[in-house]
């Protein structure tokens, strides 16, 4: 037997002792593990629809209303026949959060912004305004649009990655060039361009069509993952 398959057997009463949930007194977010958020709720937070695994307390859950975001998203919603789609945790509580296993990254904004992937974004305080942004130029090149969120002001936010993100530094001179699948953060001053290229459609892609990716110019940072999450497919052609 390996050393590893030693290391995870227990009596009942270590694993118990080993799994069991620890309160480390950091506040309204916490990392249970890397891979499950603690919500110590005392009011309210938006929440990923269907990310809760568990929670005790007083806590009832509100699927977002359609006008709750403004007429600004909903447009933005009906154009492209999804969105982000969130549900509002509230009451008092404690409330887990997870998403297929993925890494959260807790990010403590203070009057800031940050836009995130829409599938990568887990949770939020309420003193965070989100703006749903919605990459037009890359739905006519690509099935199922790129759906973004801008995160901004003082608070909480709760993001996921497939293992180690790496954040790269944009330049002048410096541009940054990225995969959409790839692609779960960015500085909200960066507006990212669009292109294809050819030539990379049977080495990167996806075996067929061309490969779609995503270039970042001027003065910021984007945050990739190692791992290509398939939302994003070239149209075909």
């Amino acid at each position: 037997m390996t050393q590893e398959h030693t290391q995870n057997r227990y009596t009942l009463a270590n694993f118990i002792e080993k799994t069991k949930n620890k309160d480390r007194g950091q506040g309204l977010f916490e990392l249970e593990s890397e891979r499950m958020l603690e919500v110590n709720l005392d009011g309210s937070v938006w929440t990923k629809m269907g990310s809760m695994v568990a929670y005790r307390g007083q806590v009832k859950f509100k699927r977002e209303g359609m006008l709750s975001q403004g007429m600004g998203n909903l447009l933005k919603k009906a154009i492209s026949g999804e969105g982000v789609k969130l549900a509002k945790a509230e009451g008092q509580g404690v409330v887990y959060l997870a998403d297929e296993g993925k890494k959260v990254l807790i990010i403590d904004l203070q009057d800031e912004a940050l836009i995130v992937n829409g599938n990568d974004v887990l949770a939020f305080e309420e003193s965070i305004t989100n703006e749903i942004k919605m990459m037009k130029k890359l739905t006519a090149m690509m099935s199922g649009g790129l759906f973004n969120v801008k995160l901004s002001g003082s608070g909480m936010v709760a993001i996921t990655s497939h293992y180690e993100p790496v954040t790269l530094m944009v330049t002048p001179d410096n541009p940054v060039t990225t995969d959409p699948n790839a692609t779960i953060a960015w500085s909200a001053n960066l507006e990212p361009s669009f292109k294809t290229d050819v030539s990379l459609k049977t080495f990167i892609g996806r075996g067929n069509g061309e490969s779609v990716q995503m270039e970042f110019r001027g003065e910021g940072f984007v945050v990739v993952q190692p791992y290509e999450e398939v939302y994003y497919q070239p149209q075909a052609s």
